[in-house]
């Protein structure tokens, strides 16, 4: 819904509560997604997609039919409608009835009533299609939604159940002294809860409309009590509304749906039955209180509540003096616990958003040490703060390129296994001597090594001395380097290395390199190719930049070579620092 064609991108603002908007919502993009699936069907050979979607005559033309969606009334008995500018709820009656004097009265008594527990009858619509009640909206829905939402973030205690239990009963007891005296339709479904966690009693009265309504279904006759199962035109009495409560009471107490914890197979069904047939075993639902804090009490009362004689049941006033009783010397409402329970919610959320935030900078730092080692910093830095990397030119650069002597052979005295982990060994060797040197590694390809001094960062001269040192220092250290499985192996590689200029940028999105282009790349991999094992081979360029500029290094002509794509050159040993012991050379 975020997407095109909707662009829902604001969230409601309660949290947990679903946009009153929502069904209308969903029965449009329903009927949107039809009517382009019948388009596709009729238009899709000659028509692409996208002009089928943004054609709205084409949509509206195929959008003509019957569509079952979530405000349609014939599957739902309730709607949602504003009026005055305030959503209120529409309970629609599925029966056709003469509105007389005596039901306009009766009516009236029903506006008459407010009780901060009771839900408010908004009105009476007579001139539709069908008849329909209003009521005043509750945003966080029925107990059951209450009790089956895991998703709350509330902490459901014993004081959270004993306040919507007291509610309730508050609320039966406002409609027995009134006028309508009697509920008569008391069940989980009927009992809303507002935004100030109120409990209010709704879908009340109206028996001359219920007796010719649809009959209802087994599972919403689960509060219904068994002596109105009995009789083929049911007559509520307030006696009956103590049995609707028990059961309301026995959800709460239980955390879930009626009789969600027996163990009756045939289901909704199977209970009414056996309620109507009036067998010796009293069919109830099982209590199990899943509040630890829950005050026991409550058992005691319920069971007494749904008494099969309706005469053996308590009256309400008693039920509400009982309730009232088990909550001495706690004065504070449910509001004021919510509060309370928020509090401590939002420091348990504190102190989880300073350990997730401290995790988060830990991950963060070892995804920069990553993102480190596979970029230079600089360009590892732009990238994090989303700017764009411009390949940039150097004038002058040092290219080392190193190459292991015969690996094809070492290789296939290898399992796969232990060709990683030679490889593994001798480049944690080449890593430690970059570490101590202004180099930057760019990449390995199988036994090749490629490195570069003078970029990213530019460093004037030095580039040629660093890369001489490192190559010196690594020709000292291989020789002491052993392959575990081979004993008698040794490891032998080639160096070349050129000076010149050469351009570097980031290459590709999915997993960018820095990458290196020029022919002072193509030149050095030369230099390397045609050099000889324990020797450093270099090019003119670089041994003059060496020797002439730099300084304290030994070099040694080599001639003139042939090199591919680049016919004769002269080229160079380097033989190792002034005043140090030098490498042999053979030519």
């Amino acid at each position: 819904m975020k997407q095109w064609p909707f662009y829902c991108e604001q969230e409601c603002e309660q949290y947990n509560v679903s946009s009153i908007y929502a069904p209308y919502l969903f029965d449009t993009s329903l009927l949107f997604f039809k009517a382009v699936s019948t388009a596709l069907d009729l238009y899709g050979g000659n028509m692409s997609f996208y002009d089928i979607v943004t054609n709205g005559t084409l949509i509206a033309q195929c959008s003509v039919g019957e569509l079952t969606g979530a405000t349609d009334i014939k599957c739902c008995r309730h709607q949602m409608f504003v009026y005055n500018k305030t959503p209120v709820m529409g309970r629609t009656h599925d029966c056709y009835y003469n509105i007389g004097k005596k039901e306009m009265a009766y009516i009236r008594q029903l506006r008459m009533i407010d009780h901060e527990n009771v839900n408010k009858l908004v009105g009476f619509c007579m001139d539709g299609p069908v008849l329909l009640s209003l009521w005043r909206y509750c945003s966080r829905g029925c107990l059951i939604e209450i009790l089956t939402n895991d998703n709350l973030n509330i902490n459901i205690d014993g004081f959270f159940i004993y306040s919507l239990i007291k509610d309730t009963v508050e609320g039966l007891y406002a409609i027995h002294r009134s006028p309508i005296e009697i509920h008569g339709n008391l069940s989980s479904k009927n009992c809303l809860v507002d935004e100030r966690w109120q409990v209010k009693l709704s879908d009340y009265g109206f028996p001359f409309l219920k007796a010719y309504e649809q009959p209802k279904s087994s599972s919403e006759q689960l509060w219904t009590a068994p002596e109105l199962l009995r009789e083929p035109e049911a007559h509520p009495t307030k006696a009956s509304d103590i049995y609707s409560l028990s059961i309301v009471m026995a959800d709460l107490v239980n955390k879930n749906l009626s009789f969600e914890n027996s163990d009756y197979n045939g289901g909704a069904d199977e209970i009414i039955y056996l309620l109507k047939s009036k067998t010796s075993r009293l069919i109830r639902p099982v209590l199990e209180p899943v509040i630890e804090d829950f005050n026991i009490g409550f058992t005691h009362l319920i069971k007494d509540m749904w008494a099969e004689e309706p005469e053996q049941r308590p009256k309400i006033d008693v039920v509400r003096k009982i309730v009232k009783e088990m909550n001495v010397g706690k004065s504070k409402n449910l509001m004021d616990h919510m509060y309370s329970l928020l509090e401590d919610y939002a420091a348990s959320l504190e102190q989880d958003i300073q350990g997730r935030t401290k995790e988060l900078v830990e991950e963060k730092k070892k995804a920069d040490i990553l993102l480190s080692r596979l970029l230079p910093k600089a360009i590892a830095e732009k990238l994090k703060s989303g700017q764009q990397i411009q390949p940039e030119h150097f004038d002058l650069v040092t290219i080392f390129f190193s190459d292991v002597v015969s690996f094809t052979v070492l290789a296939s005295k290898c399992s796969a296994l232990q060709v990683i982990n030679l490889m593994n060994g001798l480049y944690t060797i080449f890593d430690s001597v970059i570490d101590e040197h202004d180099v930057y590694k760019v990449e390995t390809i199988g036994d090749a090594y490629l490195c570069v001094s003078g970029l990213p960062e530019r460093n004037g001269n030095m580039h040629v001395k660093e890369i001489a040192l490192m190559s010196l220092e690594l020709l000292k250290k291989i020789p002491d380097f052993r392959i575990d499985h081979l004993p008698n192996e040794k490891i032998r590689i080639r160096i070349g290395m050129h000076t010149g200029s050469c351009v570097a940028g980031v290459v590709g999105l999915t997993m960018p390199r820095y990458c290196l282009f020029g022919d002072t790349v193509n030149t050095a991999s030369r230099m390397e190719s045609n050099g000889k094992p324990s020797h450093i081979h270099m090019s003119a360029d670089a041994n003059k930049l060496l020797t002439e500029k730099v300084g304290g290094f030994v070099t040694k002509s080599r001639g003139e070579v042939i090199i591919k794509g680049k016919g004769v050159m002269e080229t160079y040993w380097l033989l190792g620092k002034q005043g140090e012991a030098l490498l042999n050379v053979d030519e």
